[in-house]
Formats: structure tokens, sequence, C-alpha cells
């Protein structure tokens, strides 16, 4: 049982003072409260769903992880700080330094890719604004989320503040992934992020964030009950992202708000904030103002067993979810036979209603599915540089090639989310039809990149900015994270020189 603080003297001493004013209000109070329930004043008691969270939350700074899972987990911090260094110079990113310069004069937590510091909250809006800068970063299909941008600059931050060593942060990035997917797979996420107009996306993140940030900051089960009391506090974010034409509102709603609120939630009980024992159950509780047909026993389903890590994509291409499996498709296609673009007559692509809603026709290249499978028919590959090149969406050469590239919604390719699937067609003048369909897209938990073409990645998207020496670095530290003492070791592989 919680205790509150003060004493009954300093009450009484503070009868004394108390005006006539003050004296109405707590009459008013008063009657206030005798009109609520009973039951909102009862003790409060702590649901076993909410008893196992917590206390599996608390202990995973302290439990190992299979040698498969760790492996995963590096692949995936290794990732998403290439997306944040590779994102560095893009719209969302430049808006975030700009802002940042307002508070780095904290030296606690690294931005990455600058010279700058800043607070741990600060510090983790910003590098997660990074993260998300554009779409080199990991997706989580069964939630509708990307955890990455998230939960690893929340957990680089409060890591900083902390000095945990590297096995530690394996660990509370790992369980970062696991609680927060779990939220919004406990909503049923496709069918929460297409009819109740949340985003899936910052829900997710916070949650992840959170719990990442309350292991790095070594909070025990009672302390980490009252983080999600926070978190949900703090919960927010709605599908208006998708009008986002500029990426930074977009970036914003994954990743930085949902790192920065991730994070505070961590400080604010590891400074003292207590709360409410099980913000899940009860009065007004969370489910029943997000989603009061959830599955709670989703959140602690298959905790040990199942890792959500190991189930969260890393993209081979630094596009649109959506667009993955197209240039598969294309990629697979290309590969079997070269085809001159002047020999193609059309493209026809099909993906999934929903998928083909968010990448017809976009202003921005990495998100147009008609510009990536024009670039990928002229270059035979899509690099970083191609899917973030705005000036050439109006090269008449992709132009001419544009023309050709039809998107077709298809139902029955909607009956296979969460998986993104994609059939490309290409008919030749003379007749010929090549084609291609892609179940398990590149990168998936069915056909996972290797360590090798995850670091071959890697390399693409940071040497560029930060040179080949750092970058060499950066992945010597993170395949051997173990063995680094303190992660602070970090901000000499991570940032400017």
């Amino acid at each position: 049982m919680r205790h509150r603080r003060g004493t009954k003297n300093s009450s009484a001493r503070g009868m004394g003072n108390l005006s006539r004013r003050s004296l109405l209000q707590r009459a008013g109070w008063t009657v206030a409260a005798a009109a609520i329930p009973a039951s909102v004043f009862a003790a409060e008691s702590v649901s076993p769903v909410m008893a196992k969270l917590s206390a599996y939350m608390s202990e995973a700074a302290g439990r190992a992880l299979p040698d498969e899972v760790i492996e995963k987990a590096k692949h995936h911090i290794l990732d998403t700080f290439a997306a944040m260094i590779s994102g560095s110079d893009l719209p969302p990113a430049r808006a975030a330094f700009t802002y940042a310069r307002d508070f780095n004069t904290d030296k606690t937590a690294t931005i990455v890719a600058s010279k700058m510091t800043a607070t741990p909250p600060e510090a983790a809006f910003v590098n997660g604004m990074l993260a998300h800068s554009d779409e080199t970063d990991d997706s989580n299909e069964f939630s509708q989320s990307h955890p990455g941008c998230s939960v690893v600059p929340a957990t680089l931050a409060t890591g900083e503040k902390f000095g945990i060593d590297g096995t530690r942060f394996l660990r509370a990035v790992t369980l970062g992934y696991d609680i927060g997917p779990r939220m919004t797979i406990s909503f049923g996420a496709l069918d929460f992020r297409n009819h109740s107009h949340k985003s899936t996306h910052a829900i997710s993140g916070v949650f992840g964030s959170a719990a990442a940030a309350g292991c790095a900051a070594g909070l025990n089960a009672q302390q980490m009950r009252w983080l999600l009391d926070y978190t949900a506090q703090q919960s927010s974010g709605i599908g208006a992202w998708n009008r986002d034409t500029e990426h930074i509102e977009k970036a914003f709603v994954f990743a930085g708000m949902s790192a920065r609120n991730g994070v505070t939630s961590a400080l604010v009980v590891h400074a003292g904030f207590d709360g409410i024992d099980d913000i899940f159950s009860g009065v007004d509780n969370y489910f029943d103002a997000y989603a009061p047909n959830a599955n709670k026993e989703e959140l602690v389903s298959q905790l040990g067993e199942r890792y959500e890590i190991a189930r969260t994509n890393i993209k081979k291409w630094t596009v649109g979810s959506p667009i993955q499996a197209p240039l598969d498709c294309m990629y697979n296609i290309l590969k079997k036979r070269p085809v001159n673009p002047d020999d193609v007559k059309s493209i026809v692509v099909r993906l999934a209603n929903s998928e083909a809603r968010v990448v017809d026709n976009r202003e921005m290249p990495d998100i147009c599915l008609q510009h990536m499978v024009s670039v990928m028919l002229l270059d035979k590959t899509a690099s970083f540089h191609a899917a973030h090149d705005k000036p050439r969406m109006k090269d008449p050469a992709v132009l001419a090639v544009r023309t050709k590239v039809q998107l077709v919604p298809n139902e029955e390719l909607e009956k296979m989310e969460p998986a993104r699937q994609a059939i490309v067609e290409i008919t030749l003048n003379d007749g010929t039809v090549l084609s291609d369909h892609v179940k398990d897209v590149r990168g998936t938990v069915d056909n996972p990149m290797t360590r090798e073409e995850v670091v071959q990645k890697c390399r693409d998207l940071v040497e560029p900015v930060l040179g080949k020496a750092s970058c060499t670095s950066l992945i010597d530290k993170i395949l051997g994270l173990e063995k680094v003492k303190d992660i602070r070791e970090l901000r000499s592989v991570l940032q400017k020189v």
C-alpha cells in the first residue's frame, strides 16, 4: 500500500491558516466527492495482467536473452543508427536540429550526426526525428508500428544518463520492442488503425520507448506500473499524419514525440513521482478510453518466448513499407532478364487496397510507388540517393517510364494483410509478359536479411555522412555491444568530428 506524504501535525498546522474562501472550496469538494460512487475511492488492486507485465519489465535488465535474439537486436540497433545518420540532412532532421539549438547546453545525452548534446528527453526527441526522417527504419507489421525509430533513441538517451553497459542496452531495447508492439496488437492493430482515427505508430512507440527507458533507469515493478500510468497519460497521435506531405509531422508522430514522452515517463518516476497502480483496469482506465474491445491478455502473451524484435522487418530498400514488395518484384524480374525501358509497354503493380492508398502518386519520391518503380527500371536498383532525389521526379526519362506504371488496388492481397505482398507484371512491346509475386519481402521474418546485408546497408547510409573510419567503428561497437562498459562510448562514433 502506498504512503502519502505529509503528517497529521502538518495538516493540523495548515488548518489554522485556512481562509474563508479555502474553507468554502473544501466544502464544495466534499459535496462533489459525495456524489462520486464509493468504488472510485476503494483501495486499488493490481490486475493479473498488470502484475505479470510490470514484473517482466522490471526484471528485463537482469534477464539473459537467447543468442538469436541478441543477434537480431544488434541488427535493429545498427539499422536504426544508420537511419538516424542518413536522415540527418533531410527536412525533419534539419527542423529538429534547429529546435535543438535552444537546448544544447546540457552535456548528458548525444544528438546523433551533429556536435550537439541535450537533456535526455530532448536528445531522444531529436534523434527520433532523425531516425524517421525518411523511410529507412524498421517496421513491425503485426502491430502496425515502427519500433526502432523511437525505442533506440529513448534507450540511448536514458542509458547515457545512467551510464548503462552494452548488455543492458541490448536488453532495454529488446524490452521496448516487446512492450510497444504488444500494446497495439492487443487493440487489433490493423483494424484499429483503419477505424479509430488514432495512430498505432505513436501508441506503440511511446509505450515501447517508456519500457526501454524504464529498464535503462532501473525501475522496479511498482515503478514500472507508475511508468505505464504516466505513459498512458502521454499517449497520443492521430491518423492525420497521412496528410503530411513533407514527412516532418510523420517523424514527430512516429518517433520524436514518442521517444521524448517515453523518456519523460521513466525520468519522472525515477525522480519520485508515484501514480495509479493499474492504469489498464478500474474506473476510466486506458483501454476504456482507447480500445474498449481490446484483448488485454495480448500484453503478456508469450512474454519471454515470442520476441517482437525477431518479428520486426528491416528494410532492404529505403522507401515506404508498401513499396518494398513491388521493388523486390522488379529486382527479381530484372535479375532474371535485362529489360530496356524503351521495350516496356506497361507495368502493372497490384497491392492491397490499404497499402495502395498510402503510396499512390505521392509528392515525395521515397513514398511514391510510380516514381520508385520507374527508377528501379532505369537504374536496376533503388539507392538511398535516388529515393531522396526530389528534383529527379521531374526528369523526362523518369516521367516517360512513369506514364507506363499502373497501380491496381487488389482485394485478395488486402486479405493477406498485415503481410505486404505485391504482384508486378511487365508487358513488353512484343507482347512478352514478365511477372513476379512477392509473398515474403526481403528483410521480413520469413525472408530475413543476413548480418552482411545489414552491415552493407549501414555502410551505404553512414559512410557518406560520417566517413569510412567512423562507420567501421560504429559497426564494430554495435556488433560487439557486450564489450561496451558504458554506452556513452558510442558518442564518439555517432557524431561528426
